[in-house]
């Protein structure tokens, strides 16, 4: 299954999961005043740390980092 779905996205089963979690973990950052804390659970992980070296691997920003920028963009 992995394979095929490679083949067919390219990308593992594993990436694009978290790919989709991390898109739903910056919509929240962007408009909610969760804490990460919140946001991580609600996007399904359980461990907050893991979850911000993800964030920060795939968008070379920290959490709070995103929440900053976006915040500042929206002012302009």
């Amino acid at each position: 299954m992995e394979r095929r779905f490679k083949a067919a996205t390219g990308e593992t089963p594993l990436s694009y999961q978290q790919r989709l979690r991390i898109e739903k973990a910056k919509r929240l950052l962007e408009r909610a005043n969760q804490s990460f804390e919140e946001i991580t659970y609600r996007v399904g992980y359980e461990d907050s740390s893991s979850f911000r070296k993800i964030f920060h691997k795939q968008t070379h920003l920290t959490p709070m980092g995103y929440r900053k920028n976006f915040q500042r963009i929206a002012m302009l």
